[in-house]
């Protein structure tokens, strides 16, 4: 796991939960292990707890004065031992984050646009294939009706041909 994400999410206000969870389901459905299930929750939860700990700083800075130097230094100690703690239960986790995302992390940008982006392209991918293959299915209808008023007998034998091979697939499957 990059330690570049939690860093990054705090700056930006933190991930929602949802996106955490979300990061766990997928990445738990790779895995496919009790383990790795395990590893996640625990990781998600000492991101959880960081971001607690870094709000609790938040509130702590913006408010200082001397009486609270030694809340300040014991919550700083909390944050370190929560990034300690998170680093080395990431180390137990296999996720990999595409650059973009991280990039659209630290650019400040919600990460689902890059699902958004990733689902509008497949969608795009898969239009112009579909296309390509009703052209390719039209322009068989064609020549088959071509090549049957010119060549009547072969036209026959090739259906055939086909009909018992789809037949053998159709078994064999």
């Amino acid at each position: 796991m990059e330690p570049s994400p939690p860093h990054s999410a705090a700056g930006n206000g933190g991930l929602s939960g949802a996106s955490l969870a979300a990061a766990a389901s997928s990445a738990s459905l790779e895995s496919g292990g009790d383990d790795a299930k395990q590893n996640l929750a625990q990781v998600t939860e000492s991101i959880q707890k960081s971001l607690g700990v870094l709000h609790q700083l938040y509130l702590t800075v913006s408010s200082y004065n001397v009486s609270s130097q030694l809340p300040l230094l014991q919550r700083l100690n909390v944050l370190v031992t929560e990034l300690d703690t998170m680093q080395k239960l990431a180390d137990n986790c296999k996720i990999q984050v595409p650059m973009e995302v991280l990039n659209l992390i630290d650019d400040g940008k919600n990460p689902d646009e890059f699902t958004r982006d990733v689902i509008n392209s497949c969608i795009a991918k898969n239009q112009i294939t579909k296309g390509k293959t009703d052209a390719f299915k039209s322009l068989r209808k064609y020549l088959l009706e071509d090549l049957e008023l010119a060549f009547p007998d072969e036209v026959e034998a090739y259906r055939e041909i086909r009909v018992t091979s789809a037949a053998e697939s159709k078994r064999l499957a």
